[in-house]
């Protein structure tokens, strides 16, 4: 019996032709300028309400604890940290590591951007930024941190998603734009462009379904050299936490190299963190809790 195959090439084109129809809805460059600036909009709103809406919205400061790989200059895992973060947005934080050992010196060092950490047995790290101003904490007292750390930490404010979707969307200069479908850890996410006053440009990968953050890329040009730098973060293994869907591991590249990955065990949203908590006199008071020496009278060399 001899199948006539006329319907079926019908079905054929009529589904390609669909399928081209709305590949080129997703394609950007058919797309008129505020006709892609609504649409960002839309699926930055969409990832708001993903991970949390209003709750999401209200988060002013954070607690957090978990694990942190260290890479060495190659981007080899040479072992991991315990830690303790403490935020208040947009510009105050203060991360507690616990060294078990003088071998990750050098990679924390790196890793946080100061030299001369006193670790010859191990111990207690404290890094704190507030606002302009910054100070690290460990066995030989409390040391002032250099200008270049402090702006340093505060360029990564500006670059950090969490700063940027509370506090950074309605600032003058910020420009949206859709970016495209695509294929990212075996998800359908829709890229979302946002480019700010400065010349940072953001690319967040949004997965279709879920609706939640699957990469962020943060492009800037190196002041001094004049290249392209990109930082990458991928975010994985969301699960709720006071109201909130926060991702429980990060892993960050450099122009390509590995920089970081981090696994958090716990996080609470506003705890009502103590103002004092973000000062130098904490600090002070810290070290005498864990016997050190009261000032170290000098700055660290970055």
């Amino acid at each position: 019996m001899r199948v006539k195959s006329f319907p079926l090439v019908i079905v054929l084109c009529c589904s390609g032709a669909l399928f081209a129809l709305s590949a080129a809805a997703q394609n950007p460059d058919t797309l008129m300028p505020e006709q892609s600036t609504a649409k960002a909009r839309q699926i930055l709103q969409q990832l708001i309400d993903a991970l949390g809406g209003p709750a999401y919205l209200q988060i002013r400061e954070s607690e957090c604890q978990g694990r942190r790989a260290l890479f060495g200059h190659n981007g080899e895992l040479t072992g991991y940290i315990d830690f303790t973060n403490d935020r208040r947005y947009p510009d105050k934080d203060r991360t507690e590591y616990i060294a078990k050992s003088h071998n990750l010196k050098s990679v924390l060092e790196s890793a946080i951007g100061v030299d001369g950490l006193d670790l010859s047995h191990g111990g207690v790290v404290i890094t704190l930024y507030n606002g302009d101003r910054g100070w690290t904490l460990d066995r030989g007292g409390v040391s002032e941190m250099p200008a270049g750390a402090v702006s340093d930490f505060q360029e990564a404010t500006k670059k950090d998603v969490n700063n940027l979707l509370l506090r950074r969307l309605k600032e003058n200069g910020m420009n949206f734009r859709f970016g495209g479908s695509d294929i990212v850890d075996l998800k359908e996410v829709d890229w979302v462009e946002i480019t700010d006053s400065e010349g940072r440009t953001y690319r967040l990968a949004i997965d279709r379904i879920s609706h939640l953050l699957v990469r962020s890329v943060v492009i800037t040009d190196d002041a001094e050299t004049r290249d392209r730098r990109e930082d990458l973060t991928i975010y994985s293994n969301y699960q709720p936490r006071d109201g909130v869907m926060m991702p429980r591991q990060l892993s960050r590249e450099r122009d390509g190299r590995r920089s970081a990955q981090i696994f958090y065990d716990s996080c609470k949203f506003n705890p009502g963190l103590p103002d004092e908590l973000f000062t130098e006199a904490s600090l002070q008071k810290r070290g005498s809790q864990i016997g050190v020496k009261k000032d170290k009278n000098k700055i660290i060399e970055h």
